[in-house]
């Protein structure tokens, strides 16, 4: 694990049993709501459905449906997402599965960003988990897909 600086964690870093310093914890936040931003004024300037998010958009989203078939659909893939589901030992399970499978193919993909529980509504506390990237990723591009983050652009069109 690299920090802004380039320096790595020792061999025998353990994140699950390491505490966090406050520091380190207020920088993956400045991170994690830096991104938000950024894609929400992707959002804000082309449609979702217009949108690529990476070269692999095919891919994941093909592998998403795959291991998560509720995805497949307009309708599966507009539910609000459950976190407590998400981050039961099975959901942790089957998303940490998916999500090795682009460890050493997509930058940072295991690092924490904000995801919107609905994609009907703008980033809010009561809407926004703290998820991996590769989560936002494949779910994102899910809902781009079905056009399901177009409002954005139109909202933001219609001013």
């Amino acid at each position: 694990m690299s920090n802004e600086i380039g320096t790595r964690a020792p061999a025998d870093f353990d994140p699950e049993t390491a505490d966090n310093a406050q520091e380190i914890e207020k920088q993956f936040a400045v991170k994690a709501v830096q991104h938000l931003e950024i894609y929400w004024k992707l959002l804000s300037m082309r449609k979702g459905s217009e949108l690529q998010l990476t070269k692999l958009d095919d891919a994941i989203y093909l592998h998403l449906v795959s291991a998560f078939p509720q995805y497949s659909t307009k309708e599966g893939t507009a539910e609000p997402l459950d976190e407590d589901r998400m981050k039961s030992s099975e959901g942790k399970a089957a998303w940490r599965t998916f999500m090795m499978k682009y460890e050493k193919v997509v930058d940072d993909y295991n690092f924490g960003t904000m995801l919107r529980k609905r994609a009907d509504d703008e980033y809010t506390e009561s809407n926004t988990i703290f998820a991996p990237r590769m989560q936002f990723l494949a779910i994102e591009v899910a809902r781009n897909r079905f056009g399901l983050n177009d409002w954005v652009y139109e909202a933001a069109h219609r001013k």
